[in-house]
């Protein structure tokens, strides 16, 4: 029984729309408005691709990016629109990974996720409760559509919270985040409700976990998928009594080169601090679209490559080499980028340096003297730096004339 049976209280949803407005939502006359908006850009008969927590960790990474918030939010198909614009990534995991990252899953939270539990009380439970022989409640979340889905994982946590003295394991829950206006639905592997009432992501990763220890990239990357997971969490927590939501999540890898699972513990505080700061930077979707030339759309089976081209250019980028590992589009921004002569082609740190020079151009116009103020630190450091390699160029050319010529008198 829901709660708005049981108490009278409003049901999962509602209660986050009554927050839309401190956190960015949209009312429900203009998201109707926002979400047919959308549909014209991505195609009327073109179905919505989900915004999922590595896409949103990747668009929270660089919140500049007007045209990325743009098409996650209206579930534009990237990976197609790179191939029409002829500028195709190479993204995507192979059928193999797919298959074997699906059958170690499958494996850790067999039996009723025994095993699954067994790891989070050993390096999250209480203590004493690592050898403590108890089982999870499992509950259903199935539902009709994503928004039910929602609300039925909530429901189910707020239940787990408020029953108490055993605990919860919910399997691929979904939950809900509103992103620059556009709503955006999530799936963890498993959030585990302890006796507490402690809510605890737990992140299931194919890549194997060697000595201990696994590859510190892909760590960081399940660590900012994570951290929007818990953010989510958040949200339903604070209509939640007694409920808190952990800020260490379980990673779950393969041990070694076995298939038998291993488990550690990542802090993921600072990332939820950053992609919280981040997402509240972006620029909501509603503004961007109506930016946009009339009759703007990027649906594939209708726009050739020039007019998808032109439709792609109308939205703002931010492009940074970063991107090559995130985004579809990047091979389409980074060529763009350099026929510009951008400097942000060279990477964020380095735009960070030149200041006022935004051009490749600019920048080598100002190392030889021929432009910019000379009292600008970007500058003189650009000149003296010219002058340095100038010498370098000349002693090394001495010095390979004077080997040549010991080399004829031998």
């Amino acid at each position: 029984m829901s709660d708005s049976q049981s108490s009278g209280r409003a049901p999962a949803v509602p209660p986050r729309a009554r927050d839309e407005a401190s956190h960015g939502a949209v009312p429900g006359p203009r998201r109707a408005a926002l979400r047919q908006r959308l549909a014209e850009l991505r195609g009327p008969e073109v179905p919505a691709r989900p915004l999922d927590a590595r896409a949103l960790a990747a668009l929270a990474a660089n919140p500049g990016c007007r045209r990325r918030a743009l098409l996650d939010g209206a579930g534009v198909d990237k990976g197609a629109l790179a191939q029409a614009l002829g500028s195709p990534a190479p993204f995507g995991q192979s059928q193999f990974a797919f298959a074997r990252g699906n059958a170690f899953e499958a494996r850790v939270k067999a039996d009723g996720g025994q095993e699954l539990l067994r790891l989070v009380k050993e390096h999250l439970g209480t203590p004493g409760a690592a050898g403590a022989d108890e089982s999870a409640r499992v509950p259903d979340l199935s539902a009709a559509g994503p928004e039910g889905r929602v609300a039925r994982t909530a429901l189910a946590l707020r239940e787990a919270t408020r029953d108490g003295g055993g605990w919860t394991l919910l399997d691929h829950p979904l939950l809900a985040l509103d992103v620059a206006g556009s709503p955006a639905y999530l799936e963890p592997d498993a959030v585990v409700v302890d006796p507490r009432g402690r809510w605890t992501v737990v992140e299931i990763k194919s890549f194997p976990m060697l000595d201990g220890s696994a590859d510190a990239a892909k760590v960081g990357g399940a660590a900012r998928q994570s951290a929007v997971y818990v953010l989510a969490l958040e949200r339903i927590a604070e209509h939640t009594e007694g409920a808190s939501v952990g800020d260490r999540v379980l990673l779950v890898c393969p041990k070694d080169f076995s298939n038998l699972p291993a488990a550690s513990v990542v802090d993921v505080r600072k990332q939820r601090a950053v992609t919280s700061r981040q997402l509240a930077r972006l620029t909501r979707v509603e503004d961007i679209a109506a930016a946009l030339p009339e009759g703007t759309t990027f649906d594939v089976s209708a726009r050739d490559g020039e007019q998808l081209t032109e439709a792609v250019e109308s939205v703002p980028a931010a492009y940074a080499p970063e991107c090559l590992a995130a985004c579809e589009l990047a091979f389409h921004c980074r060529a763009r980028a350099r026929t510009l002569g951008a400097v942000e082609s060279l990477g964020r740190s380095v735009r960070g340096e030149l200041g006022g020079l935004t051009t490749v151009g600019e920048v080598l116009a100002a190392a030889h003297g021929e432009a910019g103020d000379a009292s600008d630190p970007a500058v003189a450091a650009l000149r003296r730096a010219s002058v340095l390699r100038t010498e370098a160029l000349e002693d090394m050319a001495a010095a390979l004339r004077a080997e040549a010529g010991d080399a004829r008198e031998a």
